[in-house]
């Protein structure tokens, strides 16, 4: 009963989600629906064999096991970087606690940024990683019939984050038609970069490696599921009018003079991206405290909410707060995934903190609620593993504009205006591939 219940709700969550996006749509008469059935049917087979096909889902263990490694190999550079907190943490770093704060996520998390920002420069300067990508672009440009680029930049994304991505169609962003740019737009939104999928696999497996090997599986499950999703959704919200070229021709511009200089740039840009994700966290979760003060210390007092919300809400919540207010709105987009009811306000939180905030500051959050034991239900915390795992948020609304508009001047102004499309088409993309995690599970 369970099971029909899974695939019952996980079909009603793609067709809401999908008539989201309808309406929202530029054009709906030049909806192309042959390409959005392929592209779904694309994301179920994707699921299906990663999560239960045998041979399949061991291939992805192994990269998850590669990601686990990864995290140990940066933990060996860590110690030797910031020795002086082995009297604090007990001799051993990386087992402190990741709930705690302050110099641990620093110490813990941050620097398999880092390592990981030079391995895929690396990578990409000996080719490997446009191998894997043009096989995965071959694929969907064959299938669902999208020109080159745009398939390209989706299959990008999977590894990759939603600025680098684009570097590998860079000669033809120029001259990319409207639709073919949101595509770029709502694929990046909706997965996340290797780099930044390390330091989840950390949060979410903890010090336990093979719980780190579980969540990589169903985080990489997510990115790759999430480039089929993010091109359906985009060629919903705006439909592609114009003649393409569809030939999958990728940019030969490599980082670097050589394999070291190509791991110094991403060294140097792991630093940039690891600065950047801890002021990002710094602010956030303060202006996050001070909306909270003025919500509960303020409003809630003076009007008495604080006293209903406490005695209401089964002690989850002891004020009116962001989090409450997140939950509230969040909670019917949580019920179509697939969650539990004893868990939807819960839910919905996080799919705010997420699209407000940002999926660090989620992700974080859901850490702390299952160490607390506030969300303890591993289906649950399954679909919001899938459901999390983008960057659609506001401030990536800014981070395109600028870091796309610096490859293609020309094309800020477009980057601009689309700027609210493509973060409502990458929201929705997630929440799709959470709907297909949720009938899977």
């Amino acid at each position: 009963m369970d099971s029909f219940s899974h695939l019952f709700r996980g079909l009603l969550g793609i067709t809401a989600f999908l008539a989201i996006a309808a309406l929202f749509s530029t054009n709906r008469r030049k909806i192309d629906w042959k390409l959005v059935g392929v592209g779904m049917s694309l994301q179920l087979i994707f699921g299906l064999l990663i999560l239960h096909v045998g041979p399949v889902r061991k291939l992805f263990e192994a990269v998850g096991w590669g990601f686990n490694q990864i995290i140990g190999f940066t933990n060996e550079g860590t110690r030797l970087l910031f020795g002086w907190f082995n009297g604090i943490a007990g001799g051993n770093i990386p087992e402190l606690p990741f709930t705690a704060g302050g110099p641990v996520f620093v110490v813990s998390v941050l620097p398999t940024i880092i390592f990981f920002s030079a391995l895929t420069s690396l990578l990409y300067r000996l080719g490997v990683l446009q191998f894997i990508v043009m096989g995965f672009a071959w694929i969907m440009s064959r299938t669902m019939k999208l020109s080159g680029a745009e398939t390209l930049n989706a299959s990008g994304n999977i590894f990759v984050g939603q600025t680098e991505a684009p570097l590998l169609i860079k000669p033809y962003l120029k001259t990319m038609t409207r639709s073919e740019l949101l595509a770029v737009m709502v694929g990046g939104m909706a997965t996340i970069a290797g780099g930044v999928m390390a330091v989840y696999i950390t949060l979410l497996g903890g010090n336990d490696p093979v719980e780190r090997v579980r969540w990589a599986t169903h985080l990489l499950t997510a990115s790759v599921l999430s480039a089929p999703a993010a091109l359906v959704v985009a060629k919903i919200l705006m439909p592609q009018e114009e003649i393409v070229d569809r030939e999958l021709r990728m940019s030969a511009e490599k980082p670097g003079e050589n394999m070291l200089d190509a791991i110094c740039l991403g060294t140097t840009d792991g630093l940039k991206l690891a600065a950047n994700v801890a002021g990002m966290l710094i602010v956030f979760t303060a202006l996050v405290a001070m909306v909270n003060w003025m919500l509960g210390g303020l409003l809630g007092e003076w009007t008495g909410l604080n006293a209903f919300i406490a005695s209401t809400s089964g002690g989850r919540y002891d004020s009116l707060s962001l989090q409450l207010l997140f939950g509230l709105f969040g909670a019917p987009l949580a019920w179509l995934m697939g969650i539990d009811s004893a868990n939807l306000i819960t839910a919905g939180q996080l799919l705010g903190e997420k699209t407000v905030l940002n999926e660090f500051i989620a992700y974080l959050s859901m850490n702390k609620l299952q160490a607390s034991g506030a969300l303890t239900d591993d289906r649950t915390r399954i679909i919001l593993t899938y459901a999390l795992c983008g960057f659609s948020n506001i401030v990536s609304i800014g981070i395109q504009i600028g870091g796309i508009g610096a490859i293609a001047p020309e094309k800020r102004p477009e980057l601009a205006r689309l700027g609210w499309r493509a973060l409502l088409g990458g929201s929705l993309a997630c929440f799709l591939t959470a709907s297909v995690a949720g009938m899977m599970t």
